[in-house]
């Protein structure tokens, strides 16, 4: 028996006709046989495209039931799945595309001319030939997935077989899965979140995964009464549109049991209007590089902690640290490091990025955290600059490496301010070069396409010199002052 690989053909022997995912935009339902069939025939057709063992299979499709088969397809060859982020504009996917080199790249129709390299319909399914493949070890990587870089280029998170292993396994044990439970997953899958929240651990555990193309807050609601979901993962965002929908407090959502949520903090009233009908909505805390479930809110203690993204899950350890490496004490802001088996394998190809990360064993996340005295950890900070648009990462010096590209531009900073919808929104400081006048409305052109939109800074603002610290660098907290 292979450890890795075998989540399907388990179940596939134990409940073959258990319904293991429902893609409702596409019309398609897989029970555990039928989707393990399609993972060994999807193993067969990419065997025949020259895909072995290490390779990367690149995937840029809108969500749908193929991700889910294609994903244990590279388990059975010992194959990278790389699910691309079709926000993303041309010259980014391109470059992604460059620097992971998959050896098949497959698209859905909509996608079929977004990139400039041969390739494969995904629509026109796995074919008809099994491939019964060697497998992989837990230390082997079986996703790829692109986070953005605070040095201005995104890095590539190697996902192992052991971390997803141990990810669902920590997931199971915090949320009580059973084979009964199910899941409405409207996030991308190509962010972890999407993909491994609570999708990945309840195919490990046996349950179903209802799948749509989007967030679309009436459809989400209308399933969730008929397919019965027990189990929902989401932004703040996403939740105060479902509890803001007219139709919300019509709909019979009995069948929830547990709602987690991520991305950004949880408000006291958001918390209470699921509370009132029965859902106990607990806020999280996750990266790409670990877990992405490393904490759980136990649900007695949600009003008292609200603002607490609860106690570290079973098999993560979890410390803050000051500078010099010692452990803060009770309340005091520091960063916050993780270990244990759901970290990830490292970065690809990105030796120094992986020199920074660990200390001892130990992944420094780069967020600012504390604990009390009752051991709950809090949210204080970002170390890093990262601010978070509408639940997506942004980094400000990726778009600033970009701005710097316009014509006549000296100098750039981005910082993250409030918004009243998407939490935080990208404010551009520009310095233009000796002699040159810049136009606001030709940055914006220049930066559309070059950008995701989600990245586009929502304001510019032209200064006749960025202020800076002693020593000449920028200084971003005098930004956030004007």
């Amino acid at each position: 028996m292979r450890p890795t690989s075998n989540w399907l053909e388990a179940h596939s022997r134990f409940r073959p006709d258990a319904e293991a995912v429902y893609d409702v935009d596409n019309g398609r339902r897989w029970t555990y046989a039928q989707l393990h069939r399609d993972a060994l025939c999807w193993a067969g057709r990419l065997k025949a495209a020259g895909v072995g063992k290490g390779d990367r299979v690149a995937l840029l499709a809108h969500n749908r039931g193929e991700h889910f088969a294609l994903l244990f397809a590279c388990a059975e060859l010992g194959a990278v799945l790389f699910p691309m982020n079709w926000r993303l504009a041309p010259e980014e996917l391109s470059w992604q595309l460059g620097n992971c080199e998959p050896r098949v790249v497959l698209v859905d129709r909509e996608h079929a001319n977004a990139l400039r390299v041969e390739t494969m319909d995904v629509e026109s399914g796995p074919g008809d030939t099994p491939f019964e493949g060697p497998g992989a070890d837990l230390d082997d990587p079986w996703v790829l997935m692109y986070t953005s870089g605070s040095s201005g280029k995104p890095k590539g998170a190697l996902l192992t077989h052991g971390q997803l292993h141990w990810n669902a396994l920590n997931t199971t044990l915090a949320c009580d899965l059973a084979t009964d439970d199910s899941t409405l997953t409207f996030t991308p899958l190509f962010h972890t979140g999407g993909l491994n929240c609570l999708s990945s651990p309840l195919l490990h555990r046996g349950g179903r995964v209802v799948l749509t193309r989007g967030v679309d807050v009436s459809q989400a609601l209308q399933l969730i009464e008929r397919e019965r979901i027990t189990l929902l993962m989401g932004v703040p965002t996403i939740y105060q549109m479902l509890a803001d929908h007219p139709a919300f407090p019509h709909t019979d959502i009995t069948s929830v049991r547990d709602a987690l949520c991520g991305g950004a903090p949880l408000s006291m009233p958001l918390l209470e209007r699921y509370m009132e009908r029965g859902i106990p909505l607990r806020q999280g805390f996750g990266m790409t590089e670990v877990g992405p479930n490393c904490f759980s809110m136990p649900h007695a203690r949600l009003r008292e902690k609200i603002e607490s993204v609860g106690l570290p899950i079973h098999h993560v350890a979890a410390k803050i640290v000051r500078p010099d490496g010692t452990e803060c004490g009770v309340d005091e802001p520091g960063e916050l490091l993780l270990a244990g088996p759901a970290v990830f394998g490292g970065y690809f190809r990105n030796d120094g990025a992986n020199e920074k990360s660990f200390v001892d064993g130990w992944f420094r996340t780069g967020d600012m955290l504390s604990r009390d005295k009752d051991g709950f950890f809090r949210v204080r900070g970002r170390i890093k600059e990262m601010f978070i648009s509408g639940g997506e990462n942004v980094y400000p010096a990726e778009i600033e490496a970009v701005i710097h590209e316009c014509p006549g531009v000296a100098h750039a900073a981005v910082i993250g301010i409030p918004h009243p919808r998407w939490g935080e929104v990208g404010r551009a400081f520009i310095e233009a070069r000796p002699g040159e006048t810049l136009d606001v409305d030709a940055i914006r052109t220049f930066l559309d396409g070059r950008l995701a939109r989600f990245k586009l800074p929502k304001e510019i603002v032209v200064l006749a010199e960025l202020p800076r610290t002693a020593s000449g660098k920028l200084d971003k907290p005098a930004l956030k002052l004007l």
